[in-house]
């Protein structure tokens, strides 16, 4: 019969190559053999619980079913934090949203919040948590930890920090309200026909798609401008994608047709609508043709439009790119955009685990660039800048009753 020094040696030889139920299994076999008092034994020399080797044992004797290709049956092993304490997440991430980072590139997000402070105010909120825990969680919510890097776009102004904690106040209590707050903005333009796009796709091995050399505009296809709007309450995007100018009047006419197509259905007693852009670009908050459509808007629909923009030089943390553009990159990455339809199409498909949804539509208008709004049009403007930043953050009321919105 084996000593506990040699099945200790026994084991020790070959624990590099088990899994956790090969382990249970080993351990459990030598105390079969060894008979009574054996479990204890065979506990002593590999360091394994009484409770792992006494499974083992149902296991080999049929008292246990394990499925092929799993380690444990199901609903085994210990039960995670996050499991018994379903709030734990939620919670961790109402801690970093408010400073959130992100490239519009990638779907990771980053905190600058140490893990230590983190796990400190979770512990202050009710949750047993460890900053150990904290790590692994950020980790499954898509954060990492970043190195500095130079990446500004332009001057921080000293009221940065300010004016994401005024525009995160005001998306929550839009939300709170049941009242629509989106994020806006236009995604890069993309060259339509058999060009390279960024990425890689499975194809058989070298049996890669043959694409074009040189990146030339197509005769007739041109290029696509999609500009998304993404609804922060419920996790839905809408892409109006234009094949002319990116202008102010075209991201209005994008905020419009999801208006009338989503926007009217998921909030038909809205009064307010709360709009997330950002500083430059067609949606600026210096562009008088963007003010001039959004009053257009707000006329139309009866709509209290609050325009919230983000400060200069942080367009890469406006929320639609990291929550709806990221995934469309990623679902079209090494695929060629050979037609307005395939666009269409693979902004459709985007899906995320979270729940993203995405619906898209093609916009064949024109849009001219050029379109000058004189002082004279601009003083017709309802507009209320606000006490805070009135350059970045103002209402734009409606200057007469909406038909659409009069309720019989």
């Amino acid at each position: 019969m084996l000593t506990e020094e040699e099945i200790k040696q026994r084991y020790q030889r070959i624990v590099g190559e088990l899994t956790e139920r090969t382990r249970r299994l080993f351990a459990a076999n030598e105390a079969l053999s060894l008979g009574w008092g054996g479990i204890s034994a065979v506990s002593r020399a590999t360091g394994l619980s009484r409770q792992v080797i006494s499974a083992g044992i149902q296991e080999l004797q049929g008292g246990t079913q394990v499925e092929e290709g799993r380690v444990r049956r199901k609903g085994g092993g210990r039960k995670s934090n996050v499991s018994k304490d379903p709030k734990l997440s939620q919670d961790l991430e109402r801690l970093v949203e408010p400073v959130t980072r992100g490239d519009p590139d990638s779907p990771l997000r980053w905190t600058s919040k140490s893990v230590r402070k983190l796990a400190k105010e979770l512990q202050g909120m009710g949750h047993q948590v460890s900053h150990e825990l904290v790590s692994e969680l950020l980790h499954t919510l898509g954060y990492s930890l970043q190195a500095l890097r130079k990446t500004q776009e332009g001057g921080t102004h000293p009221d940065r920090h300010a004016q994401f904690e005024y525009l995160n106040a005001q998306a929550a209590a839009f939300l709170a309200a049941g009242e629509p707050a989106v994020s806006v903005d236009a995604k890069k333009k993309e060259l339509v026909g058999d060009f390279k796009n960024p990425g890689r796709e499975w194809h058989p091995q070298g049996e890669a798609e043959d694409v074009r050399v040189y990146d030339f505009p197509i005769k007739g296809l041109g290029r696509a401008t999609p500009y998304g709007v993404y609804d922060l309450g419920r996790n839905v995007g809408w892409v109006n994608v234009g094949i002319d100018h990116d202008t102010a009047a075209f991201a209005v006419e994008s905020i419009r047709r999801w208006w009338n197509k989503v926007g009217r259905q998921q909030y038909p007693e809205a009064k307010r609508l709360l709009i997330s852009a950002d500083g430059g670009g067609s949606n600026g908050s210096r562009v008088r043709l963007w003010k001039w459509e959004l009053q257009q808007l707000a006329d139309e629909t009866g709509l209290s439009i609050t325009v919230c923009h983000l400060p200069p030089g942080t367009s890469k943390w406006n929320k639609i790119e990291h929550r709806l553009f990221a995934w469309i990159s990623q679902n079209w990455r090494g695929k060629p955009l050979v037609s307005y339809a395939v666009i269409l199409k693979l902004i459709a498909a985007t899906t995320t685990e979270a729940g993203l949804t995405v619906e898209c539509q093609l916009d064949t208008n024109s849009y001219p660039a050029g379109r000058k709004i004189s002082d004279e049009e601009m003083a017709t403007l309802s507009i209320q800048p606000d006490s805070f930043h009135g350059e970045w953050n103002y209402i734009i009321s409606p200057r007469t009753a909406s038909i659409d919105n009069v309720i019989p």
